[in-house]
């Protein structure tokens, strides 16, 4: 939170300074002032209410457990799941230790959003941009979009055998699909007059593509990533069900079928600290890295 308040304050002083670099008189430098005050302190308020909101669900989960109106075979304390989470993080589980089940993890769903982002945004501007291709694999994509992933895993699994290849095979479909959506969507979206004003320039081929229609549509794209890393992370549980031996998904698996409760929630709770991390990367290039995004253009 103190990096996003450090933001903020950076953020309020450029746009004070602005304000008051344009105000026409003292008077509504004050008030200039007063409201971007008003501003910073709602934001630090919303800061404050998101972690307060946090202490009172660890509160009640503490209050839960130690008034017992759970069974703390269904809903282990707090404290039981902080010594389950040393216990895995000093002597593994199941005889690997928790980086690796992490790596395993990562490694699998890393080359299978690669493989979605080196297909899935090229096909998707193709589509986007040629009506008669996007006709061609539209119905493809519709049908197994749908499709729950352990309803083909099994399939998978018959082509690819029961390594990693299928597992990483169905985190590829996961991701695919929205990711081509929003590129398609992205492509759609670009205004002819921009398309037009680049070819009466020059541009052509790929050159179009790679100067205007991929800019363009870097919104859209970081959008479907987000969406589609969520999709495939959701799916990692069901990737790791069959013949794994390693990853944070197969040990929330694996926990449950010994009823290891406490288990499940350090999967579970590290699982989650992953993904808003990886989210959070995400924010922090798009925001870095592509500061024409969300500006008119």
């Amino acid at each position: 939170m103190a990096y996003y308040t450090s933001l903020l304050d950076l953020l309020f002083m450029v746009l004070k300074t602005s304000q008051q670099r344009n105000a026409p008189s003292g008077i509504n430098r004050g008030v200039g002032s007063q409201s971007w005050a008003l501003l910073r302190k709602l934001s630090t308020t919303e800061g404050f209410i998101s972690l307060t909101s946090v202490l009172v669900i660890l509160f009640v989960w503490y209050l839960t457990t130690a008034l017992e109106w759970v069974d703390p075979l269904f809903l282990p304390t707090p404290l039981a799941v902080w010594s389950a989470f040393v216990e895995i993080l000093r002597d593994g589980y199941k005889g690997s230790s928790l980086f690796f089940h992490i790596y395993q993890s990562m490694y699998r769903l890393g080359v299978a959003l690669v493989l979605a982002i080196a297909t899935a945004i090229p096909l998707g501007m193709l589509c986007g941009f040629f009506s008669p291709i996007r006709a061609a694999l539209d119905p493809i994509i519709e049908f197994y979009r749908p499709l729950p992933p352990l309803a083909y895993y099994t399939l998978l699994v018959i082509w690819l055998g029961i390594e990693n290849p299928s597992k990483i095979a169905l985190l590829f479909l996961a991701a695919f699909a929205p990711l081509f959506l929003a590129v398609i969507s992205g492509v759609q979206r670009i205004s002819l007059d921009r398309i037009n004003g680049a070819r009466s320039l020059g541009a052509e081929g790929w050159q179009l593509f790679f100067y205007v229609i991929l800019p363009s549509c870097l919104p859209e794209i970081f959008t479907g990533l987000r969406t589609a890393i969520g999709v495939a992370y959701s799916t990692l549980v069901a990737a790791e069900m069959v013949a794994a031996v390693s990853g944070i998904g197969w040990m929330v698996l694996d926990a449950s079928k010994f009823l290891r409760s406490d288990v499940i929630f350090v999967g579970i709770i590290i699982m989650g600290i992953i993904a808003i991390l990886i989210d959070a990367g995400i924010r922090w290039v798009q925001r870095t890295q592509l500061p024409w995004i969300g500006r008119d253009s």
